[in-house]
C-alpha cells in the first residue's frame, strides 16, 4: 500500500508539472529524481547514464528518424495533392463522393508518413478547400479527415508502433504486420458511415471525367502506391527489418521528389532539420520515461500495482474497459507518445497477468491513443485542422465525435475477433 500511495503522490506532481507547462520530457525526469530521492539511492547519475545509453542505443530506433524523414520528404513533394487527383474520379460516384477521399488518401498517406500529424496537415490543405467549394457539409469533411487521419498512428510504418515495440520489448516487424488489417477495417468503417450518412442526401455535383482521364490520374497514384509496396512488402515477405525497409523508403521518396522535379538542396536540408526536430523530441520522451520506470523499479511500484489489480480479480474484458477509460483520459492532457512510453512499463506485467497477446495490446493500445487525437484539450488533429480552418477547437472536436465513437466499436471488434489482429502474424 505505501508503494501504491508513491505511486499516487508521483501521478499527481507528474499531472501538476505537466499542467503547469513543463515538457514532457523533463516532467518524467524530474518525476524520477523525486521518487529515487524518496528511495534513498546515491546513484543518480550512474542510473540515468546508464537508462539513456542502454534505451537510446537500441537498433531497432534506427527506423524511427527514417521513416520520419521520409514522411518529411513526401510532404514537401505534394504527395497530398497527387492523392485527390488520383482518387478522385473513382470515389465521386459512392455515396458521399469525395468525402471518401479523406479516407483513402488519409489512409495510404499513413501508409508512407507514420504520422497522424503530417497526414491531417497534408490531406487538409488539399481536401478541405475543394469539399468546400464542391458544397460538402463542412461538419462531415472536417470530422472525416480529423478520425481518417488517426490512421497514421496505426497503419505502417507507425512511429507509435516503433516506440512501443522498443518500450514493450515487443517484435516491431510483427507490429507493423498486425497494424494492417485493423487499419484497413477502420477505414471501411470510417466509409460505411460516411456512405450512410448520405443515403438519403441529393449528391454533391461533380463533373464526369472521361476514361483516358481516369487512366491519367492513376499515374499520380503509381508512385506512392509502388513505394507503399516497397516499405510493407519488403518486411512482409522477410526480405528487410523495419530499419531496412526504413532506409529503401527514405531512398524511394528521394526517387519520388527527383522524378517530380522537386529534389533540391534546399528541400533536403528542411526535411532533414523538421526530422531532426521531430525524432530530438520523441527520443527526450523515451529518455524521460525509461529512466522514470528504473526509478519506479526501485520502489518496486510496477510489481504492487500487479499484485493489487490481481487481488482485484477483473476479468480480461473488465480490465480493457477499465485501462480504455485511463487512456482517454490520459488523452486528454498528454500526447500519443507519450502515453505509450508513460504506461508500458507498468501495463506489460498485467497484461501478461490476464492473457493478452502483447502484440494485440499493442494494436489495442494504438487505436485509443488514436482517440486522443481527436478528444480536446490537447488533440494533435484538432489543433492541425484549427490552424487550417480557423474554426473552434470544440466544433472540430464535436465534428469528430462520430469517429471516435467509431473507434471505441473497433475495440469492441478486435477483442471479440482478435484474428483480426493477429492473422498476418501467424
Amino acid at each position: 500500500m505505501d508503494s501504491l500511495f508513491i505511486a499516487l503522490c508521483l501521478a499527481i506532481s507528474l499531472l501538476t508539472f505537466l499542467a503547469i507547462g513543463l515538457w514532457v520530457g523533463f516532467s518524467l525526469i524530474l518525476i524520477a529524481l523525486i521518487a529515487l530521492f524518496l528511495n534513498g539511492n546515491q546513484a543518480v547519475g550512474l542510473i540515468f547514464s546508464t537508462t539513456a545509453w542502454g534505451h537510446l542505443t537500441s537498433w531497432s530506433l534506427t527506423a524511427l528518424p527514417l521513416f520520419i524523414w521520409m514522411g518529411e520528404l513526401l510532404y514537401r513533394a505534394h504527395i497530398g495533392k497527387d492523392l485527390f487527383d488520383g482518387l478522385s474520379p473513382w470515389l465521386k460516384r459512392l455515396p458521399g463522393g469525395l468525402l471518401h477521399i479523406n479516407v483513402f488518401g488519409s489512409g495510404i498517406f499513413a501508409a508512407v508518413s507514420g504520422s497522424s500529424a503530417a497526414t491531417a496537415a497534408t490531406m487538409g490543405r488539399m481536401t478541405l478547400p475543394e469539399l468546400k467549394k464542391r458544397g460538402y457539409s463542412e461538419r462531415l469533411s472536417i470530422g472525416s479527415l480529423a478520425g481518417s487521419a488517426t490512421l497514421g498512428l496505426l497503419i505502417p510504418p507507425s512511429i507509435i508502433l516503433i516506440v512501443y515495440g522498443v518500450a514493450s520489448d515487443v517484435s516491431i516487424a510483427q507490429l507493423f504486420l498486425a497494424g494492417v488489417i485493423p487499419g484497413l477495417v477502420l477505414m471501411l468503417l470510417f466509409s460505411l458511415y460516411i456512405i450512410a450518412s448520405h443515403l438519403h442526401k441529393p449528391r454533391a455535383k461533380t463533373a464526369d471525367i472521361s476514361s483516358l482521364k481516369k487512366r491519367h490520374t492513376v499515374k499520380k497514384l503509381l508512385p506512392i502506391t509502388l513505394l507503399m509496396c516497397l516499405v510493407i512488402g519488403s518486411i512482409y515477405s522477410g526480405l528487410a527489418t523495419p530499419s531496412e525497409s526504413a532506409a529503401l523508403g527514405v531512398l524511394g521518396a528521394l526517387l519520388i521528389c527527383k522524378f517530380k522535379g522537386l529534389l533540391t538542396l534546399n528541400l533536403v536540408s528542411d526535411s532533414l532539420i523538421a526530422c531532426v526536430k521531430t525524432t530530438t523530441m520523441i527520443l527526450f520522451i523515451l529518455l524521460g520515461a525509461s529512466f522514470l520506470t528504473m526509478a519506479m523499479g526501485f520502489l518496486q511500484i510496477p510489481a504492487s500495482l500487479a499484485i493489487w489489480v490481481g487481488e482485484l480479480a477483473l476479468s480480461p474484458a473488465t480490465l480493457l474497459i477499465a485501462l480504455t477509460a485511463v487512456f482517454i483520459i490520459l488523452g486528454l492532457f498528454l500526447d500519443g507518445i507519450s502515453i505509450v512510453i508513460l504506461t508500458c512499463s507498468i501495463l506489460m506485467p498485467l497484461i501478461h497477468q490476464a492473457g493478452f497477446d502483447p502484440i494485440w495490446f499493442g494494436i489495442y493500445l494504438v487505436v485509443v491513443v488514436e482517440m486522443s487525437q481527436i478528444t480536446p484539450p490537447v488533440g494533435f488533429n484538432l489543433f492541425v485542422l484549427k490552424g487550417i480552418t480557423d474554426r473552434p477547437l470544440l466544433e472540430i472536436a464535436y465534428a469528430a465525435m462520430p469517429f471516435f465513437i467509431i473507434l471505441l466499436l473497433s475495440l469492441v471488434i478486435f477483442y471479440h475477433f482478435p484474428e483480426v489482429v493477429l492473422y498476418l502474424t501467424r
